[in-house]
């Protein structure tokens, strides 16, 4: 497997619970193998805007933004690790295509120009609420799909219980990681008219 952070001159490993409650989780970065699978599976490309909730230090933006050439808005509502993105963009191979937003999720207005939304279990079922109903209320008719990466049981049923929502696909990533953890997959699901 490449080296990416060397390639995307970024720095983005470890695992860091330093601000971590029980409503917004700690940061932990998708593994590049997950991504490479995401940007292989055709829904995202350059015409697309992708919004990453609770992006920490950037890895999901830079290198889908590298890869699909899309452009992509990360959401850290930490402060110092919000810091860590901003000092990746400023070196980062694709840092052009990249920005990054000092907010809480639920505080945050959707830009209309996002389509594509990334969560690797960011935050509390709650928040997630709070955050799909900006999401919704942010639609004007465009395709929109939402991408959770290692879903929990508990956003799992309730994504299952959005009226707006439809299940569109499972990137599974099983094999990635030599187990049989049904966790381990990206579930899509769509808005407006997917």
């Amino acid at each position: 497997m490449a080296d990416w952070d060397r390639l995307l001159n970024i720095r983005t490993t470890g695992r860091d619970s330093t601000n971590a409650d029980s409503y917004r989780y700690p940061y932990e970065p998708t593994p590049y193998a997950v991504l490479e699978r995401l940007a292989r599976s055709g829904y995202i490309d350059k015409r697309n805007v992708v919004l990453d909730y609770g992006c920490g230090k950037g890895r999901v933006g830079f290198f889908l933004a590298r890869q699909t050439r899309c452009r992509c808005i990360g959401v850290e509502y930490d402060a110092r690790i919000y810091g860590a993105a901003c000092a990746n963009r400023e070196t980062a191979a694709a840092g052009g295509r990249v920005e990054f937003v000092h907010a809480k999720a639920e505080e945050y207005p959707v830009p209309a120009e996002a389509d594509r939304f990334y969560f690797f279990n960011p935050f509390s079922p709650e928040i997630l609420r709070k955050v799909m109903s900006r999401i919704l209320e942010s639609r004007d008719g465009r395709e929109t799909l939402l991408f959770f990466y290692y879903p929990s049981d508990e956003y799992v049923a309730w994504l299952m219980t959005v009226d707006e929502m439809v299940f569109v696909d499972e990137i599974d990533c099983r094999d990635l990681f030599g187990g049989e953890d049904e966790r381990e997959c990206i579930l899509v699901f769509g808005l407006g008219g997917v």
